[in-house]
């Protein structure tokens, strides 16, 4: 079909030619079906009548869309090692058997975490450990450690020694919203990761949960980090500055205005705006125009116009109007409705500040 239309039925067609099974089920429920696989997940051991047997029940229980047909993986674990068992879920509800001379450490349904679905799942807190300690995917370590986040447990700091840098990074921001973002132990990993982590955005994750700390011990980090290659980090490092030392923030911006570029021109962004003079207006509006268009820039807008306030040359006043509508007229405009508030508001602000002779250039820009 190479360079010509394609319709479903022909793709379902070779697939089954190539597989050499029956594919209209999959076809059925997932390309001309709706909805999705919400599934109910249960555990019994010792279940009267059958001893020495682990009994899993999975529920189906969406109600925008019919039962599905799902292949699953069941990994049993005992002494930390899984035996998979492959299954059908094609009922309302699916009860499974698997023969255990001892109550399972863990049964992990989706073994490979491949299913489109929401799952309630019955697991315990040893199960989640074992499960964070011996399951081998990126998703059941993630699904481990926001249990013991959910459970304010200590073993989520496990995860700051994750392999994989996505998890150390998840695990700094669930740490900060836990009791344990003070615990010494923590702490000393924390400042681990800020100093030696060989990924950026990880280390900057620790920077910037140190600077939240508000310690002064750690400002040789945050020194050290202001002038690392790294704009994450720097920009981390230059907040943490600022928070140990907020009355000079606009001397210390003003120091690494020359090179602020990425998360460190966002951090100085937002101090100039707030303290800067007419005089930084050249850092401050290029920083504004060259900030790649995101709804993060949209939360910037209103700080600019207010800078923009503090301007007195009708020029580069005019020019700072230019870079906002700029990027208001970049937004598809079937989503203006929802974004032009934060552009209206404060230019309406800025025309009254600044005279009838704005407020009209302010009003073209909408034309």
């Amino acid at each position: 079909n190479k360079f010509k239309a394609g319709e479903a039925g022909q793709l379902r067609l070779a697939f089954e030619e190539t597989t050499g099974k029956d594919m209209n089920w999959f076809w059925n429920q997932w390309y001309y079906g709706n909805g999705h696989p919400k599934l109910d997940i249960t555990y019994n051991y010792d279940i009267p009548g059958i001893p020495n047997t682990a009994e899993v029940i999975v529920k189906q229980v969406q109600e925008d869309a019919g039962i599905f047909k799902l292949p699953v993986a069941i990994d049993v674990y005992n002494n930390g090692k899984p035996e998979r068992y492959n299954v059908w879920l094609q009922n309302e509800a699916d009860t499974f058997y698997f023969k255990a001379t001892s109550k399972p450490e863990l049964i992990n349904v989706d073994a490979e975490k491949i299913l489109l679905a929401e799952k309630a799942d019955d697991k315990t807190e040893a199960n989640y450990k074992v499960q964070f300690e011996n399951a081998k995917n990126y998703i059941d370590r993630r699904e481990a450690l926001e249990f013991f986040a959910e459970k304010n447990m200590p073993e989520l700091a496990k995860g700051l020694n994750d392999k994989f840098a996505g998890i150390r990074r998840m695990t700094i921001g669930l740490l900060a919203e836990t009791p344990y973002k003070s615990d010494k132990v923590v702490l000393e990993s924390m400042l681990n990761i800020a100093r030696y982590d060989k990924d950026n955005k990880t280390k900057a994750a620790a920077i910037s949960f140190l600077a939240n700390n508000g310690s002064v011990e750690y400002l040789p980090i945050f020194k050290t980090a202001v002038n690392d290659s790294s704009y994450s980090v720097a920009g981390a490092g230059l907040k943490g500055l600022i928070a140990l030392d907020e009355n000079n923030a606009y001397t210390i911006a003003k120091k690494y205005s020359s090179d602020a570029k990425g998360a460190l021109g966002e951090a100085i962004s937002d101090i100039l705006m707030k303290n800067g003079t007419e005089a930084d207006f050249d850092v401050i509006a290029i920083n504004f125009d060259q900030a790649p268009p995101s709804q993060g820039k949209i939360a910037t807008v209103g700080k600019f116009i207010t800078y923009l306030s503090k301007v007195s040359d009708v020029a580069k006043l005019k020019k700072g109007i230019d870079y906002v509508m700029r990027f208001r007229n970049i937004i598809p405009s079937e989503y203006h409705q929802f974004t032009d508030p934060a552009f209206k508001g404060p230019l309406a602000k800025l025309g009254k500040e600044k005279g009838e002779a704005i407020q009209t250039y302010i009003d073209k820009g909408f034309e």
